[in-house]
């Protein structure tokens, strides 16, 4: 392990953690989440199968720029394209998940020379309006300065990213609301920002069959917050995706099912090495 570092690119700062020795990895996490998400599991897995990992804060997650003016789904590309360039030892290997699944796969669109082979986990090509409708909810608790109780926060939370095989039995379900209510997901300035992307985001389906990239697709089926409908969508747009269906997952399925999603990461890089 290497430590924090901070990359002054694309005109701001990006804070960054780097492990392991090998062909570059790079992790991309979804909306209001800290890179240091992805040391639960997938980092560990991947620096002990030979490669180097690096994990980053997206702008708006502090100590990252914040950005509290707002920003776009291009700037964020532009990111993690310019953070590759600053690593060297590109191109990288890129997976994501939810949000950090769409910087991906725009990155591979985008940015084909910087990107060795992209995973996309828990990710979607276009907007519904359930998403639209919790997105808004939650832009709106925020300006109107509501703040929900510890723990119904957390016991939402639980619902709408746990599979109800998780939730189905109580001790697993105890230990989870903890989780969730010790490091609760607090919306910043910087988060909101993000969570202001949801609002703009297009249908980018019929885009995606410019990817040239080898591409992974992972879906979760109990998936409430990102159906996996909408990542098999994902998969058949891009030409030449492979598309893999994680059972007994939620939306947090990286955490929920960690072996079957590492087995996943591992088995594709390995052929992209």
């Amino acid at each position: 392990m290497r430590g924090p570092k901070t990359a002054r690119v694309n005109g701001i700062e990006i804070a960054y953690d780097e492990a392991g020795d090998g062909p570059l990895v790079v992790l991309v996490m979804g909306t209001g989440s800290p890179g240091r998400v992805w040391h639960a599991h997938q980092q560990p897995a991947l620096v002990k199968a030979g490669y180097r990992v690096v994990t980053f804060d997206n702008r708006g997650i502090v100590p990252s720029s914040e950005c509290v003016e707002g920003f776009t789904h291009d700037d964020m590309v532009a990111d993690t394209a310019a953070l590759i360039e600053h690593l060297g030892g590109g191109p990288a290997l890129v997976a994501g998940t939810s949000l950090g699944a769409r910087i991906t796969q725009e990155l591979a669109l985008a940015r084909p020379d910087v990107v060795k082979a992209a995973a996309m986990i828990a990710t979607y090509g276009r907007n519904t309006p359930l998403q639209q409708a919790i997105s808004a909810g939650e832009r709106a608790l925020y300006d109107n300065k509501i703040t929900l109780p510890a723990d119904y926060e957390a016991a939402i939370t639980a619902h709408l990213n746990l599979s109800p095989h998780t939730l189905d039995d109580d001790r697993a379900a105890k230990d989870w609301l903890d989780v969730i209510g010790f490091s609760p997901q607090t919306v910043t300035a910087g988060v909101r920002a993000q969570l202001g992307l949801h609002d703009r985001e297009a249908d980018r389906l019929s885009a995606y069959r410019g990817i040239s990239r080898p591409a992974l697709v992972i879906g979760f089926a109990d998936d409430r917050t990102l159906p996996p409908k909408l990542a098999r969508e994902v998969a058949e747009a891009i030409p030449g995706a492979r598309y893999e269906l994680v059972e007994k997952a939620g939306h947090f399925g990286y955490l929920e099912q960690p072996a079957e999603v590492n087995r996943l990461l591992l088995d594709f890089f390995a052929t992209h090495r």
